[in-house]
């Protein structure tokens, strides 16, 4: 029999140096599996691209080694990829049952079958080849949240997941402290944990102090209220429907991804609502308006969420009228910003009552600032630490918190995508690199949009495009009609003719000179074209179109 290596690795395919993407591979010998399995919203410059995932080469290289892929919690960020991972992959997958009702739905609108779903609780333990997984409760800002201890022959691996220690939970089902504490007790070798709030000083307030600001909210609004969140933040949808039963408001539920959670959430018990409250959103106008409420997603801003249509009156069904009280319950996502402030730039425009600001409580965060990232550190007191799911600055902060609390630096590894970290029971290192990387997602296609489309869609979309069609004689070489150019996005073609007559000047010219020194070779000529045009636009214009020469032979 082979004996078993001594040494575990950790290798992040994502959630490194980025928001998002949350990907981590633990393997041991030839068993791996995989924590979570997620995605990211494209960066401003990856023009008309859809998702982002992580690149999965090496799990596709190792396909027969991965034994499993668990999860953490329902969030996109972290089950998001699944739906492309299991086409390439099948493997089965652990989580709790509303991160798989989620996922279940997911996989159903991508047509992937989802027969090797497997849930757990809170408190279970299951055994996976040599690893053995336990999942602890956190609190996040969407139910069902787990961290995971991962018992290996080497040492046991800690994975917060994302957390923060809410002392009092909407369901109140605490953080299992004890767990961790006990975990502590017994020796960890590797914590991974959560650094999104990793710059934020004291503790992140309970989600319970939403309530507080709804009722404030909802006993001063004579009219309609509407409430933007997170479709995910079953919590806050909660709260939300508490207190319109308070304020004997009937509630109606609008936007496809809310709309969705919410009937899961309901079916699996995780929400629970009283008899009447729930109306259809097309009987809103058989009550007054003074008795409704409107629980809609575009928290974000999004283009196309029921909250932005609304507040540019494009919704079919709701519109906003002056005396609207609308509560947007999220803080903006970095990059949403100005999506967000033009949203309620219009709403405010609409005559409506917008109540938005972090200072107004009506939004808090569901990841553990520096306090609860400290006492995570004291309960669990690993020998190893790796800060994870943050952008590059977020774990810096989390890695100095830790030697801070007297970590060695040498024991804390702040990792890149694709690192290999190996420890042994009293070692750790980065033991080399694996493929990873962004895969696109664009429509249907997966991974086909690469560096050199993207960079030609900017290319595109700052100077525009030039066609140049010319026809040739094949025998002679000669010019049988042409040079013709097509524009767009270049220059208004109508009030530049000159130029245009100046540009098929400048290539009649390069392919007479082709013809004198001889050259045939189709691929020659056009570069010639090419070269002769650019330089002679930049030249006029300071602009560098796309140049794309059709030769059409005859």
């Amino acid at each position: 029999m082979s004996r078993q290596p001594n040494k575990v690795q950790i290798i992040p395919l994502g959630g490194m140096g980025e928001i998002g993407k949350n990907m981590t591979v633990i393997r041991y010998g030839d068993e791996i599996i995989v924590i979570d399995s997620g995605l990211m919203f494209p960066e401003d410059d990856m023009l008309g691209i859809d998702l982002v995932i992580p690149d999965i080469t090496y799990l596709l290289d190792n396909r027969d080694l991965v034994k499993a892929v668990v999860l953490t919690h329902g969030h996109e960020d972290h089950i998001g990829a699944l739906p492309y991972v299991l086409k390439q992959l099948n493997v089965p997958v652990y989580g709790t049952r509303l991160t798989l009702g989620i996922l279940e739905g997911r996989l159903k609108e991508n047509n992937v079958p989802a027969t090797n779903l497997n849930a757990v609780k809170p408190g279970d333990r299951i055994q996976i080849g040599n690893f053995k997984i336990g999942f602890i409760r956190v609190s996040h800002s969407i139910a069902d949240s787990v961290a995971l201890s991962i018992k290996t022959p080497v040492g046991v691996i800690v994975h917060t997941g994302d957390f923060k220690l809410d002392q009092t939970p909407v369901d109140g089902k605490v953080t299992d402290f004890h767990r961790f504490a006990e975990l502590g007790d017994q020796g960890v070798l590797v914590l991974l944990a959560d650094s999104t709030n990793a710059e934020r000083p004291g503790y992140t307030q309970s989600e319970k102090s939403v309530g507080v600001t709804f009722d404030e909210t909802f006993r001063s609004a004579r009219e309609r209220i509407i409430i933007a969140s997170f479709s995910s933040n079953i919590h806050r949808i909660q709260q939300a429907i508490d207190t319109a039963c308070k304020y004997r408001r009937k509630v109606a539920i609008l936007g496809r991804s809310m709309v969705n959670v919410a009937n899961i959430a309901l079916e699996l018990g995780y929400l629970n609502v009283p008899e009447g409250i729930l109306i259809d959103i097309d009987e809103i106008n058989n009550y007054p308006s003074s008795a409704v409420v409107i629980l809609t997603t575009g928290s974000q801003g999004e283009p196309m969420s029921a909250l932005t249509r609304m507040a540019m009156s494009e919704h079919k069904k709701v519109e906003i009228v002056p005396g609207d009280t609308v509560i947007i319950s999220a803080t903006p996502i970095p990059g949403n910003e100005k999506l967000v402030s033009r949203t309620i730039d219009y709403l405010f425009r609409q005559g409506a009552e917008v109540v938005y600001e972090a200072a107004s409580g009506i939004h808090v965060s569901g990841h553990a600032s520096q306090e609860e990232l400290k006492l995570i550190q004291n309960l669990i007191r690993p020998k190893f630490f790796i800060p994870v799911h943050g952008e590059y600055r977020h774990l810096v902060k989390h890695a100095q918190l830790a030697q801070s609390m007297g970590l060695p630096k040498e024991n804390v590894f702040v990792a890149e995508n694709g690192q290999v970290l190996e420890f042994t029971a009293d070692k750790g290192l980065v033991a080399g690199k694996v493929t990873s990387g962004n895969v696109l997602v664009d429509g249907l296609g997966v991974g086909d949009v690469g560096n050199i489309v993207l960079r030609d869609r900017r290319q595109l979309s700052q100077d525009g495009i030039l066609i140049i069609v010319v026809t040739m004689d094949k025998q002679g070489g000669q010019v049988a009609a042409g040079p013709d150019i097509v524009s767009r996005g270049f220059v208004y073609v109508r009030e530049s003719e000159q130029l245009m007559e100046d540009a098929k000047e400048r290539v009649r010219q390069a392919l007479e000179k082709c013809e004198n020194n001889g050259i045939t070779e189709w691929a020659a000529i056009k570069s010639n074209v090419r070269d002769t045009l650019g330089k002679y636009l930049y030249e006029r214009t300071r602009r560098r179109p796309m140049i794309l020469p059709i030769i059409m032979e005859v």
